[in-house]
C-alpha cells in the first residue's frame, strides 16, 4: 500500500483522526480539487487511517495545489 492517501475529508478533520490514531503525517495539504492530500511516514500508518476513511478515498483525477512557481 502506498503511503499517500487523497481523502474527501477537510485537513482539519485528517489531523484530528491522524492525532487521534497516532498516525505520523509527513506532508499533508488541501486539494484544489477538494479533499486532503496526506503523506504517512509508513504504510501500517496509511493502512489505519484509510480504514477510518474507508468510503472517503479518492480514487479518481486529483487536482493538487501548486508549491513552487515556475518562472519562464
Amino acid at each position: 500500500m502506498s503511503r499517500a492517501l487523497n481523502l474527501d475529508a477537510p485537513k482539519e478533520h485528517v489531523l484530528a483522526t491522524c492525532a487521534k490514531n497516532k498516525a505520523g503525517i509527513t506532508q499533508i495539504e488541501s486539494l484544489v480539487s477538494g479533499g486532503t492530500r496526506v503523506v504517512f511516514k509508513n504504510a501500517d500508518d496509511a493502512a489505519v487511517i484509510g480504514r477510518a476513511y474507508k468510503g472517503k478515498i479518492i480514487d479518481g483525477p486529483i487536482v493538487r495545489t501548486p508549491t513552487r512557481t515556475v518562472h519562464a
